[in-house]
């Protein structure tokens, strides 16, 4: 009887708990619906409301959020020690750091450099506009070494932030720019058509520039160039600038006034006169085309400093001719740090590997083995060369019950989830799932990451998931970094088409990382990302009626997907490097990068592919399809296999 008591109590008490634990379910999500209430108000410019949320949201994993929005209403007239305040109290967070940034950059906006210093240790996670601002900070600080860091900033010639463009301004009057740095970014400046920062350079070396000439040369450099006089640095000045201004318009007529500008001034000049021609020509191959005529400018440019940007462009050439003693040079020329990329190592162990001499191939084969024990693009790649099977990846580590607890336990992770459950704007889930990412990635926890992964991978929530799983160090999960979802539709509409699942695969997750409902700026839709126009072909092509909605059905927009890339595949040689990039750019634009006079390797032809956006789409696509070859079960994969020679343009 006794026993059957204590059963009976503890049915009761049991029930009891379950009570307790679905309140505060319903409470904690309560409390986190009260964060879109809260938006509408910040939305609204309401801060007393605002304020009224900030007391009732305080215990809550979302209660930081009316604070912040408070704070961030007149940013740049807060007190230093109220953003420091936020910090602390919220140590490490998403939106303290995020604050901060925002805080530091307003205030280098005004010139108020002092305000800025004590929230500098605050901001961890800068982008380039932030990390530009808390460099002008810290020179103001009293620390001009900074300058020595950011060579790129004072040679960029591109549009970049405005605090960048201040750093670069800031810069002008340090000593540690040398005569040689005031000069190299005085040519690049004239060279790209930037007067009025080409005047300022060229103050601070004495040199005296005419604003008024720099005009009259824009208006008709060829004729300027027929009759320039060469004698003074002035005069040299207004040469560079004038073939800049001509190629610009007209590269041929450029390249053919080169050498005559070139001739009877100082090395240096001639030099700085044939990497105008060069650089400009690198860098507007989608309006010219290419021309080995351009490397050869870069080439007769050597001798003179590269920056960062120019060697690379410099690489590409070369790469795209197969000058493979020119691009050891190009590579030479840059950063230790630029060199020791991945990227630049593979091509480094290419061009080394075309030497006649036993200790050149030898190098090379010692770069392959060294990158052949990654697995992106490159590293592929260099298995390839030392003959290295790739046809299993690492066993699949499993969270454990104790990772998925601290899962549960994590502030960042919780904010994350709280804010999907509420169905927050992207931006807000997106930037607290990324920044508790970045803290787990930080501190090398594999099992939190995975835990992570797994759990968003279970809602569906598959692009986050993978962005989780692709940042874990030593312990791996494939199935989780390289998602199959609807498998059986994806196997069976890309054999239909003929073309490879795990080809498939791999654009899918490069278009949409499995977001069924996505929408890019442009228009395009689904997991596939097809724009209208695309679908509307294809339907037309398959014979069926064209419906906007049926984009969002992700039956249909995979079954159009995969027949459009093997439309595309048959329009561009059979070749699925020609086909990925023709999806992503166009196909008249990945037959016109083919080469001209004879085939060349597809590492190659992605390599030179002119927009930077389709180039990197290309090699990412390519990984993936290499690793979802081996999770389909294909067998021993080789991205080499799947990336075959380029024929010239017009051969089949």
């Amino acid at each position: 009887m006794l026993n059957k008591v204590w059963k009976l109590n503890k049915y009761y008490q049991l029930l009891a708990l379950g009570a307790v634990s679905a309140c505060i379910s319903f409470t904690a999500q309560a409390a986190d619906e009260q964060f879109n209430e809260a938006l509408r108000a910040a939305n609204s410019g309401d801060t007393a409301l605002l304020q009224q949320y900030q007391y009732s949201m305080q215990n809550d994993a979302l209660g930081y959020y009316p604070e912040y929005w408070i704070l961030n209403t007149n940013l740049a007239s807060q007190p230093a020690s109220q953003i420091a305040s936020f910090a602390q109290r919220y140590p490490q967070s998403a939106m303290a750091e995020k604050l901060a940034a925002d805080y530091v950059e307003e205030k280098v906006k005004m010139a108020d450099f002092s305000s800025a210093q004590p929230i500098l240790p605050y901001v961890t996670n800068p982008d380039q506009a932030e990390t530009c601002a808390v460099a002008q900070v810290r020179a103001r600080s009293g620390d001009p070494l900074v300058f020595a860091e950011f060579k790129d900033v004072w040679l960029t010639t591109n549009s970049q932030p405005e605090s960048c463009t201040g750093l670069g301004r800031m810069m002008l009057s340090s000593p540690l720019m040398t005569e040689q740095d005031r000069q190299q970014r005085l040519w690049g400046q004239l060279r790209a058509g930037q007067p009025g920062q080409a005047i300022a350079t060229a103050q601070s070396i004495n040199m005296n520039l005419s604003l008024a000439q720099l005009n009259s040369i824009q208006s008709d450099p060829i004729n300027y160039l027929w009759s320039a006089p060469k004698n003074t640095k002035e005069d040299q000045a207004y040469l560079i600038y004038a073939l800049g201004r001509l190629a610009d318009s007209d590269l041929s007529a450029a390249m053919a006034s080169a050498k005559r500008a070139a001739d009877g001034v100082p090395a240096d000049v001639q030099r700085a006169l044939y990497r105008t021609v060069g650089y400009i020509g690198g860098t507007t191959v989608m309006k010219n085309n290419f021309s080995r005529d351009v490397l050869n400018y870069l080439d007769a440019s050597y001798g003179l400093p590269f920056s960062p940007e120019e060697a690379e462009i410099y690489a590409r050439q070369a790469i795209r001719f197969s000058a493979w003693e020119s691009l050891i040079r190009a590579i030479n020329s840059m950063s230790v740090t630029q060199r020791q990329e991945d990227r630049w190592q593979y091509w480094l162990a290419r061009a080394s590997e075309q030497r006649g001499d036993a200790s050149s191939k030898r190098t090379a084969q010692e770069i392959y083995k060294r990158l052949a024990q990654g697995d992106d693009y490159h590293n592929l790649l260099a298995k390839d060369h030392v003959g290295q099977s790739y046809s299993s990846v690492p066993s699949n580590v499993q969270p454990s019950n104790a990772d998925a607890r601290r899962l549960s336990q994590d502030i960042h992770f919780r904010r994350a989830f709280a804010l999907r459950n509420v169905n927050a704007p992207d931006n807000y889930i997106n930037r607290e799932w990324n920044w508790a990412v970045r803290q787990a990635y930080l501190k090398k926890d594999d099992g939190l990451l995975l835990a992570a992964a797994k759990r968003a991978t279970d809602m569906g929530w598959y692009d986050r998931a993978i962005y989780a799983a692709d940042r874990t160090v030593n312990q791996h999960n494939y199935s989780l970094r390289y998602a199959m979802p609807h498998q059986s539709y994806v196997v069976s509409h890309s054999r239909n088409a003929g073309i490879d699942p795990a080809w498939a695969y791999g654009l899918m997750r490069q278009e949409s990382r499995f977001v069924s409902n996505a929408r890019s700026h442009v228009g395009a839709g689904g997991l596939m990302q097809i724009m209208p126009d695309t679908a509307k072909l294809v339907a037309r092509q398959m014979g069926e009626t064209y419906n906007p909605a049926a984009l969002t059905d992700m039956n249909t927009n995979i079954r159009y997907g995969t027949f459009y890339l093997s439309m595309i595949q048959s329009q561009l040689s059979s070749s699925p490097v020609l086909a990925t990039a023709g999806y992503n750019a166009g196909p008249n634009r990945a037959r016109r990068w083919q080469p001209e006079e004879q085939g060349i390797a597809a590492d190659q032809y992605a390599e030179t592919i002119p927009l930077t956006e389709t180039r990197d789409y290309v090699k990412h696509v390519m990984t993936n399809a290499t690793h979802y070859g081996v999770l389909l079960g294909q067998g021993a994969q080789s991205i080499g296999k799947r990336m075959q020679i380029i024929p010239m343009r017009g051969a089949q």
